[in-house]
């Protein structure tokens, strides 16, 4: 956005970047959604304790240079992104096919990565296709960027085949065994695109089953026969079973899309909507029904899809716009909306549940405003936390020349250059 910038984390800001043990972290004044005003200390990569502003600015931290001044700023749980695309991610004006070289791919991959991160995502699951004209070099380039993000962010994998069943799918499974044994945390891909869309979900649940990894499945969910049976084979999968973006729903009956949710509801999986847009696996734009499927009982997570590739050559990435959408344009609740992106969509990648309270994992964002919904608004200065340290922090700075009247004389909210923690 004009005005502002995504930074790495700095000396004044956090300990020594890398995966070393945070040292103890304070950050005072910050407002939390329900009104107090708190300090929050952090160590050992967890919330250590949660007190009245004020209250725990002892034991030098003041003198230590680990305490940081989150005053105009509300405290949240970090967001997680349970559905990328850095394979494809950033290719938009490239001009001809993607490339999968694994140094382009690496390169694109981290930058949205890192583009991600600093919009508050601190855990982030990448779709990478496997097989055909990607081969494994993809999934080899962005396992990379895993490992030279350690300790920025958590970037975990889905192996996605274009192909499982018949001639050519015997290829696409052998691709996929050899994906997992080299990293990749999970399997899925999009059985619409496969001759048997039935066989493709078996043979992901196969490995699944053989591999004991959760499965992610790409599925417009245009035909809510075939939709219900995924979720009825995926059902029973533990440690868990995802189906996204599922946009075919809002396109569906009233009656027929409420039946398929009911079922979705009762095989227990988690629909991942995409309410920025779609991306390349599936067809539609339509961000699923989110309403609907919360009052059936499903667990909706919402994601990014496209990074400003062919799919949505705009995207974002952020995860708070994904949570300003549900609520301006599907009806939710700002709360509601927040969930989506953070809790939900932490359950849905396997995380453990964050809350600003002691004892919770430290994965936290803080974004400027008094309160969710003026959060979601602008959503401009925002500070990352992963594993107890700032990984991340971006800066808007606000300006009004050649006015007569002052934000100061009208006692309004200003943000400027001094103002940044």
């Amino acid at each position: 956005m004009p005005g502002s910038q995504s930074q790495p984390p700095s000396h004044s800001w956090s300990s020594t970047p890398g995966p070393a043990a945070p040292v103890p972290l304070l950050l005072s004044g910050a407002r939390l959604t329900d009104g107090r005003t708190v300090d929050v200390r952090l160590d050992g990569g967890r919330i250590e304790a949660v007190g009245t502003a004020g209250s725990l600015a002892t034991d030098g931290t003041r003198v230590c240079g680990t305490r940081i001044d989150l005053s105009g700023y509300l405290l949240l749980p970090a967001p997680a992104e349970p559905h990328a695309h850095p394979d494809t991610a950033l290719s938009a004006d490239g001009g001809g096919p993607v490339s999968y070289d694994p140094r382009d791919v690496q390169r694109r991959a981290t930058e949205a990565a890192l583009l991600q991160l600093g919009h508050g995502a601190t855990a982030l699951r990448a779709h990478v296709r496997v097989g055909d004209m990607a081969g494994l070099g993809a999934l080899t380039a962005v396992l990379r960027t895993a490992r030279a993000l350690c300790g920025l962010a958590e970037l975990t994998t889905v192996a996605m085949p274009r192909v499982l069943t018949g001639q050519a799918g015997a290829d696409g499974l052998a691709v996929l065994r050899d994906a997992v044994k080299m990293g990749a945390t999970a399997v899925g891909g999009c059985p619409d695109l496969d001759p048997d869309p039935t066989g493709y979900v078996e043979a992901v649940l196969e490995v699944a089953a053989e591999h004991g990894c959760p499965v992610d499945l790409h599925t417009d969910g245009t035909d809510p026969a075939r939709l219900a049976r995924f979720a009825a084979m995926a059902g029973g999968l533990r440690p868990g079973v995802t189906l996204g973006p599922c946009g075919g729903l809002a396109r569906l009956p009233a009656e027929v899309a409420g039946r398929t949710a009911d079922r979705l509801a009762a095989a227990g999986v988690t629909v991942v909507c995409l309410p920025q847009g779609g991306c390349g696996a599936a067809d539609g734009r339509d961000a699923a029904p989110v309403r609907l499927l919360r009052s059936a009982g499903v667990r909706v997570a919402a994601g990014s899809g496209a990074l400003r590739d062919v799919s949505n050559p705009v995207g974002r990435g952020d995860p708070l716009e994904a949570a300003y959408l549900l609520a301006s344009c599907h009806g939710l609740a700002a709360g509601e909306a927040y969930s989506a992106v953070s809790g939900s969509a932490r359950a849905a990648l396997g995380l453990p549940e964050v809350r600003v309270e002691a004892g919770f994992p430290a994965e936290l964002l803080a974004v400027r405003g008094d309160g969710l919904s003026e959060a979601l608004s602008p959503a401009y200065s925002r500070v990352v936390v992963h594993g107890g340290r700032v990984v991340a922090r971006t800066s808007a700075v606000r300006e009004y020349c050649g006015s007569a009247v002052t934000t100061a004389e009208l006692g309004l909210p200003r943000q400027g250059r001094g103002e940044t923690p």
